[in-house]
């Protein structure tokens, strides 16, 4: 088995997409025709997005939608850097929320948090070790 990509799913591909380029510098691999499912190069695995009708479409049946939610799931995406102020400062100038700023943790790492503007909870953080 090998982790080959993590899918959000959002209200507006394209939109979502474009805020993790302007935000995190991160690459487009491709946007589909529809409009409905789109990629971003993340290195070794892709960070997908897919509108709500495409997931709805697949599970047969709904879901808790992060944009929704009033409070972030309880899952994140977690982007390294070496330097997560200006990362975060970047994500913020962009459109995210704040939702931990940086802090040190005991064992080293800097680690911030923010919620995108499609609610998805993305974790800013040094690399370990």
């Amino acid at each position: 088995m090998q982790f080959s990509y993590t899918i959000v799913y959002v209200p507006d591909v394209a939109a979502s997409l474009q805020f993790f380029e302007r935000a995190f510098g991160l690459q487009r691999r491709f946007l589909h025709e529809s409009g409905g499912y789109g990629e971003l190069e993340t290195g070794g695995t892709a960070l997908a997005f897919a509108q709500h009708e495409v997931a709805r479409g697949n599970l047969g049946h709904d879901y808790v939608a992060a944009d929704s939610s009033k409070a972030p799931l309880g899952v994140e995406i977690g982007l390294t850097t070496d330097d997560v102020p200006a990362a975060c400062e970047r994500a913020v100038k962009a459109g995210a929320t704040l939702l931990a700023a940086p802090t040190k943790k005991p064992w080293g790492q800097e680690v911030a948090y923010v919620r995108t503007p499609d609610g998805t909870l993305v974790e800013l953080c040094t690399p370990m070790g």
